[in-house]
């Protein structure tokens, strides 16, 4: 059993408390960085970042960042083959509820990061949508643009649907009241000259529109999620859909309105059957308070943009890949956090 923590322990440990200490210690013993001993004599900072259910995208995605920025006490030079994360850092992936979640619990100060969609991130930090009622989270800053979450419109084969004009009289699911991506899909249907009047709604979470779909209880649904959705692979492997293109100057006058949105193709191949898909998508981003000091957001920043990193996440996620500096500040629509954008002044990536 380790000892009590060590009063030369500084605020970010004691802030974090022996319970992510303890949570903490096999990951630590299993890298053979620092001993029990040296966690309780050192100064630690803990960084914690909110991620989704340990079923999802985020979850892995957010352990992988994780560990690429941390650099416990006693960690080996990465110049000798060690971490080269930020030094003293042990940054946590702590499994969430989600973007709305995740950004609510950075803002009261319950976590110093998380992951979250684009559009949430900037309803948030602008009190709009699913925070109206609750007001403007404007502590809220971005760290980068992690990877596109894609914008599908899934429809029946047989439904005589091969754009968004073809929705009406349809039935159509949104996903759920209260949804993100029925926010979305909101307003692609206003940009294309669509209201809720025009077609039959059907509000259904997304596992349960696809089983809807396969019965053909409804004609089509839209949902947001990184490719390939697994809802819509099956569906694909069953040669029941065909994806609905968003393009054209109603989706070009989408991106001029709403920075959050961003163009994106589904290449052919990645649904079979369906052949490559211009469409929208939203940025899953890592989103921090803007609490936490310049230096530290700096350091992070760099961390996770250095080419160990870029070896940890091309083999660990297949999301991982889609991570890459060229893309780091698309579709942001909250402000980078200044260490951050210290960081890409630095190299080249904003002026």
């Amino acid at each position: 059993m380790p000892s009590a923590p060590n009063p030369s322990v500084k605020a970010p440990l004691k802030r974090c408390g022996l319970r992510a200490l303890l949570a903490l210690l096999p990951f630590l013993a299993l890298t053979g960085a620092v001993t029990v001993g040296q966690v309780a004599a050192q100064d630690i900072r803990f960084f914690r970042i909110g991620t989704g259910s340990t079923a999802g995208t985020y979850f892995p995605v957010g352990g992988l960042i994780a560990s690429a920025i941390s650099s416990p006490p006693g960690s080996r030079d990465c110049e000798r083959g060690g971490s080269c994360g930020v030094p003293g850092l042990v940054a946590v992936a702590q499994s969430t509820r989600g973007s709305v979640d995740n950004v609510r619990q950075i803002a009261d100060g319950s976590i110093e990061s998380g992951f979250s969609q684009s559009d949430v991130a900037y309803w948030a930090y602008y009190g709009e949508e699913l925070f109206h009622e609750g007001g403007a989270l404007t502590s809220l800053r971005a760290i980068a643009n992690l990877y596109p979450e894609t914008i599908h419109l899934v429809v029946r084969v047989d439904a005589g649907i091969k754009s968004v004009a073809d929705l009406k009289g349809k039935k159509i699911s949104l996903d759920r009241k209260g949804s993100g991506t029925r926010v979305d899909a909101l307003l692609v249907l206003h940009a294309y000259g669509l209201t809720l009047d025009d077609l039959e709604d059907v509000p259904l979470a997304s596992g349960a529109a696809a089983d809807a779909l396969r019965e053909a209880e409804i004609d089509g649904f839209f949902f947001v999620a990184g490719t390939p959705a697994a809802a819509v692979l099956e569906l694909a492997e069953e040669a029941l859909i065909d994806l609905v293109p968003l393009t054209g100057p109603e989706a070009d006058k989408l991106l001029a309105a709403r920075p959050f949105f961003a163009q994106q193709t589904v290449p052919v191949g990645v649904y079979p059957g369906i052949p490559a898909t211009e469409t929208l998508s939203v940025g899953a981003q890592w989103v921090v308070s803007d609490q936490v000091p310049e230096d530290e957001v700096y350091e992070i920043t760099r961390a996770l943009w250095h080419p160990s990193t870029r070896q940890l996440l091309d083999k660990g996620h297949p999301k991982g890949r889609q991570i890459v500096l060229e893309k780091a500040l698309d579709g942001l629509g909250i402000p980078l956090h200044p260490g951050a954008a210290q960081y890409y002044r630095e190299v080249g990536q904003l002026p």
